[in-house]
């Protein structure tokens, strides 16, 4: 009996220290909206992207004028010479599917400039996070930006404007949406969710 009792004393106390954990969450899409250098670098990598984007369709504009040259001339081309045309257009083809790949594949010159411009205000973001649940005790920081599956989350554990403010970034009275349980949203100024409660990550 006794042995029964202390297993239910050490489960209630287990249960206890579990309740007792400090947790909190950030929604880094809304962080990053608010860090200056962010949308400079966005801005950088949409203007790269449409440029890149550019070059590669003229280059199968041209590619597609070679090849409608091609075939009206074909008739009156000899053998040889038909031969080397077609070489030329399916090489030419190679070309630009391959530099279509050095921009825009999945380690292509879009990936490496969004890893170079963005990466660095991540790692700060989550250096900063760590170091705010450091200080707190934070056992757990979630992520509920748009793509987390989480349907609700109270908005006084909401520490990403203290997390920017711990960054040196004023958010002051921009307002931020919050996502309530499958759609319904609610509007809450910053300021106001910084009134309930100050936490760090």
């Amino acid at each position: 009996m006794k042995k029964i009792i202390l297993t239910l004393a050490l489960f209630i106390t287990s249960i206890s220290v579990g309740f007792a954990q400090k947790y909190a969450y950030v929604d880094s899409e809304y962080m990053l909206s608010n860090i200056p250098e962010f949308e400079e670098a966005q801005k950088e990598i949409d203007n790269l992207s449409v440029k890149w984007q550019k070059e590669i369709e003229a280059k199968f504009t041209d590619l597609d004028a070679m090849y409608k040259k091609f075939q009206n001339e074909a008739p009156l081309l000899t053998q040889e010479l038909k031969l080397r045309k077609e070489n030329e257009i399916i090489q030419k083809e190679k070309e630009t599917k391959d530099l279509q790949k050095k921009r825009f594949g999945t380690d292509g010159d879009l990936f490496k400039k969004r890893q170079e411009l963005i990466r660095p205000i991540q790692d700060k973001i989550y250096a900063a996070i760590e170091k705010r649940a450091l200080a707190k005790s934070f056992v757990f920081v979630f992520d509920r930006s748009e793509n987390a599956n989480i349907l609700f989350a109270d908005p006084k554990i909401d520490i990403s404007n203290d997390v920017l403010e711990d960054m040196g970034y004023d958010v002051k009275e921009k307002k931020k949406t919050i996502k309530i349980n499958m759609g319904a949203e609610i509007n809450s100024k910053p300021n106001e969710i910084n009134k309930t409660i100050k936490t760090g990550n």
